[in-house]
């Protein structure tokens, strides 16, 4: 089971689930997934492989999709709403399109259901390259990665996966590594979500353009989409603010079947 964060609430919306993307916690969700926890209860996980979950020596999306489907059904109040970011974007996708019936409605952060050509080792490279036994406070390990990344908002992201009293990072650095064409790829499923769908990405981000959207809407018929502007791949981080207004005012608005 994947480690999970649970928001509790007062609200009577329904449950959201959130999946982060490659490299990424639940953690890097926590002051969007509490201020949205007014609605409805919100649980974000940590993703196989990932945080505190569990490693594994795979990292397909089936399998992903998986995972949260059995976060979902550990629950007691049936479908839930579920938001992924870039790889959790993915997931959430082959979930929506492979077990219907857990989804109430998807959001969709900065990807799209195709390939990409670009690769994310560098940064597996760059987060080897950190001499963990020199590190005793987070800015030791930035300081040793900005040799590497020139992302100053990476540094602080990639750091929050890094344990510190342990000298590790909360990344399965080898299996991540491994599986990454089966990551920047996406799976032959068949399927076709009917539900609410929302592609929100960052206005400066290649992530999502117009040529992707007739296969968005053969897979997702009712899919609606936004872009939040000044925002890259990681809207979420670079416009918390706005990425949560945009979120909620979706939820608000969009009926599930």
């Amino acid at each position: 089971m994947l480690n999970t964060i649970q928001y509790h609430s007062d609200g009577a919306a329904t449950k959201l689930l959130i999946a982060h993307g490659l490299y990424g916690s639940g953690r890097n969700w926590g002051v969007i997934a509490k201020r949205l926890s007014d609605r409805g209860p919100v649980t974000a996980v940590d993703m196989r492989n990932h945080g505190l979950s569990p490693w594994f020596k795979t990292q397909s999306y089936p399998e992903m999709a998986q995972d949260l489907a059995g976060v979902i059904e550990a629950g007691t109040t049936g479908a839930a709403d579920v938001l992924g970011h870039s790889m959790g974007g993915k997931a959430a996708m082959v979930l929506a399109l492979t077990r219907p019936e857990l989804v109430s409605r998807l959001i969709v952060a900065d990807i799209a259901p195709v390939g990409y050509e670009h690769s994310q080792i560098q940064y597996i490279r760059a987060m080897r390259a950190v001499d963990l036994t020199q590190v005793e406070k987070r800015a030791d390990a930035e300081a040793q990665l900005a040799a590497h990344v020139a992302d100053k908002a990476l540094l602080s992201f990639f750091t929050q996966s890094l344990d510190i009293g342990q000298k590790r990072w909360r990344l399965n650095l080898d299996t991540l590594e491994g599986e990454m064409p089966k990551i920047l790829d996406f799976p032959d499923v068949s399927g076709v979500f009917h539900g609410p769908a929302l592609f929100l990405s960052g206005a400066n981000s290649d992530y999502v353009t117009r040529e992707h959207r007739p296969r968005i809407k053969a897979l997702f018929p009712k899919a609606q989409f936004a872009r939040i502007p000044g925002a890259g791949h990681w809207l979420h981080a670079e416009k918390p603010r706005e990425f949560e207004a945009a979120v909620r005012a979706w939820l608000d608005h969009a009926r599930p079947l």
